[in-house]
């Protein structure tokens, strides 16, 4: 392997590797050769960012195993929090160790990083922060443009996602679903509801529900998951990794929030639109409500077919 400039630890989260896509670009747009070292899970979603190298390393990979991929071939690495991938690059003594300043990971780095995020900013900024640490320049909209997958999209169609990897709270009530599929229906579009391998089978039941009226699309794993998406003009969904992937893909997404909070992880870009309930003990962030799931029980139908509606007004 030809050596390079940085090598960057990819997050283990879909939602944090979307969210470090631009900081990605910026990082390549600057002329410098940067990799990024991932689990094989993420290699696809990776290799759709033009101009990165991606090494790649199995499921329970070690460090000192991933170190032989990596030693005497890069100047520089960038880490954002401790862990395998963090160690490797200390093993493999990289000479340039960035990241951030943060106590764990700090005595595996060479250069810690000052930078931060204020607490009411995207998570982008997280990502973007270090870059412009080392002085590159991040404000370019192609950075943060979805992929180009070269996918056709089907005519009509929109997705429907109820299940959520995030856990249980992520999730609204299937008979609030089911009135936004028979709105989409009355409005003569195509319904499709994805069927994730996590959450609590919510998208079979309510295609189920649906009958003929709509089809289900089983998404195996969320690693398979872009080719599947980027034929998708419009995804309603409860908040997870899904709508992140589907907004990398090139889909224009209605993300349902609840224990989360939409100005700090809604998807990226400004063709998106994020609902939610505000309530008293929301955003708490929790996977399990310890309550009684009142941000979800009390987003009402009308309030999300609003948002879904101006969304199907720019489809045509």
């Amino acid at each position: 392997m030809n050596a390079g400039d940085m090598l960057v630890a990819a997050p283990g989260r879909w939602d944090e590797a979307c969210f470090a896509v631009p900081a990605l670009r910026a990082l390549i747009a600057s002329g410098l050769r940067t990799g990024i070292l991932c689990p094989s899970a993420q290699r696809e979603f990776w290799e759709t960012v033009a101009g990165l190298c991606v090494i790649d390393f199995p499921a329970q990979a070690k460090a000192k195993a991933v170190t032989a991929q990596i030693a005497g071939s890069w100047q520089a690495s960038l880490a954002w929090e401790s862990g395998m991938v963090a160690e490797a690059f200390k093993i493999a003594a990289i000479p340039r160790r960035l990241g951030a300043d943060e106590r764990k990971l700090k005595k595996l780095l060479t250069h810690p990083l000052g930078f931060s995020a204020g607490p009411l900013e995207h998570r982008v900024r997280f990502y973007l922060a270090a870059v412009e640490e080392l002085g590159v320049d991040t404000a370019h909209a192609d950075f943060f443009a979805p992929a180009v997958l070269g996918a056709e999209p089907l005519a009509g169609a929109v997705l429907l996602c109820p299940d959520s990897d995030f856990g249980a709270s992520h999730e609204w009530p299937i008979e609030r679903w089911e009135e936004i599929a028979g709105k989409t229906v009355q409005q003569g579009r195509r319904v499709v509801v994805a069927e994730l391998p996590s959450g609590r089978g919510l998208g079979k039941v309510l295609a189920g529900q649906l009958g003929d009226a709509a089809e289900l699309l089983p998404i195996p794993s969320l690693d398979r998951a872009l080719p599947l998406l980027a034929v998708h003009r419009l995804l309603v969904a409860a908040d997870g990794s899904l709508p992140h992937l589907a907004a990398h893909a090139g889909a224009t997404c209605v993300t349902l929030f609840g224990p989360n909070d939409p100005v700090w992880k809604r998807p990226l870009g400004r063709r998106h639109s994020g609902v939610s309930r505000h309530v008293e003990c929301a955003p708490c962030l929790l996977a399990k409500c310890p309550l009684d799931r009142r941000c979800q029980n009390e987003l009402e139908t009308d309030r999300v077919w609003r948002v879904v509606q101006e969304k199907l007004a720019t489809m045509g």
